[in-house]
């Protein structure tokens, strides 16, 4: 009898391990959709939500490695580790006969032409336009996302334009278009059709420019710089609870992209969205254009851009006006030369003025040009105003 009960006893230990075993990976799961820090356990996005099978618009991830039956997304800091028929966290690539494939390649849900201004690039090629194209998904799951339709979908549940590289290039170059944006959603999540796209692009001339959040590696930013003429990069917050609290990831990596950017020799500006009660404490905001000053210099660009009720923050107001001025001085004081104002239709900073003489060099109604008085990247004083202009 005393034997029996030991095996009862040793039974009930080894189920309750079991299913304390099933419960932390159902834990390590949740995590994962939440971003929270992870220390061990599997990482997953979405379990056993691959497609049945690799569409057309399917290749073989660039950035990833085996690890014994299990494979590891090495794009991103999210760094998810997949099973068979396993979907990362942003939804674009797929673990099939345990290789990771991205399954947006050549299939942009988005393709528009816009003044490149609007992205915001105000130092880079103004008055141009610029063929902007995004897929679906994203690494992110921030509370604003003014794309979320796409940004938070599947490739596979949307309506997709059938554009691989070869053929996105040849019509860019057909129609004079001077560059192409990769935007709307997060570009370094379609990084193979970005890289292949933009590599092609080179070879035309048509310059290539990434609209993104900047949560990426080291190693695959580096690459994909080679062929960036510029970047605008959100800096969306500047503590790691905000990036935590609003987008689901950390803020280091975003702060490694940009100064790896500028390192790289990419044209970089900035955004800043100004969203109440989340990113509009003017602290942070000084301590955020302190730091944009002293590492990427007091020329970088800095786009201070209002909050309109979005996604899930639509119970928010928008940025009040008295907020958005007092953000631009925080900018201004902090030693940035170049500091814009959008989203706030009618405000007086939206023009480029030069730092040396107070002239308007650029001026802006939205995104029109309506004036630019730059000889050759210069003022008329001689001072010279950092972009790509030409």
């Amino acid at each position: 009898m005393a034997a029996e009960n030991r095996f009862h006893r040793r039974k009930f230990v080894k189920q309750c391990l079991m299913g304390g075993c099933a419960l932390a990976l159902s834990a390590y799961t949740l995590n994962d959709f939440f971003s929270q820090d992870k220390t061990s356990g599997l990482r997953v996005g979405f379990r056993n939500d691959g497609p049945d099978e690799l569409w057309k618009w399917s290749r073989e991830a660039m950035w990833y490695e085996q690890k014994g039956r299990f494979t590891q997304c090495r794009l991103c800091p999210h760094g998810c580790i997949l099973g068979e028929n396993d979907r990362g966290f942003c939804r674009t690539r797929v673990v099939k006969d345990k290789k990771l494939h991205t399954i947006a390649y050549g299939n942009p849900c988005a393709v528009h032409l816009d003044p490149i201004e609007k992205k915001p690039l105000y130092h880079f090629l103004p008055g141009k336009s610029i063929l902007s194209i995004a897929t679906a998904g994203c690494n992110l799951r921030c509370l604003n996302c003014q794309n979320w339709q796409i940004s938070q979908s599947r490739p596979e549940d949307l309506n997709n334009h059938d554009l691989p590289p070869e053929l996105l290039v040849s019509r860019v170059s057909a129609n004079t278009i001077p560059a192409i944006a990769y935007t709307y959603s997060e570009p370094l999540i379609y990084y193979e059709y970005v890289f292949d796209s933009a590599t092609l692009a080179r070879q035309k001339n048509i310059r290539n420019v990434l609209v993104t959040a900047g949560y990426i590696q080291e190693k695959p930013l580096r690459q994909l710089c080679g062929v960036t003429d510029a970047a605008n990069i959100d800096l969306k917050g500047f503590t790691d609870n905000f990036y935590k609290k609003v987008t689901g990831s950390k803020l280091a990596p975003v702060m490694r992209s940009l100064q790896i950017a500028k390192e790289e020799n990419v044209w970089v500006e900035v955004t800043r969205l100004v969203v109440p009660t989340f990113s509009d404490d003017l602290v942070d905001i000084r301590a955020m254009c302190d730091w944009l000053a002293e590492t990427l210099g007091p020329g970088t660009p800095l786009h201070i851009s209002r909050f309109h009720p979005q996604y899930k923050l639509e119970h928010l107001p928008p940025t009040p006006v008295e907020t958005m001025l007092k953000a631009y001085e925080t900018a201004k004081n902090a030693g940035l030369h170049f500091v814009y104002v959008g989203n706030l239709p009618g405000n007086p900073n939206q023009d480029t003025v030069c730092p040396s003489c107070g002239r308007h060099l650029i001026e802006r109604s939205g995104y029109t040009i309506i004036s630019n008085g730059l000889k050759n990247g210069r003022c008329s004083c001689g001072e010279i105003i950092p972009g790509v202009w030409l």
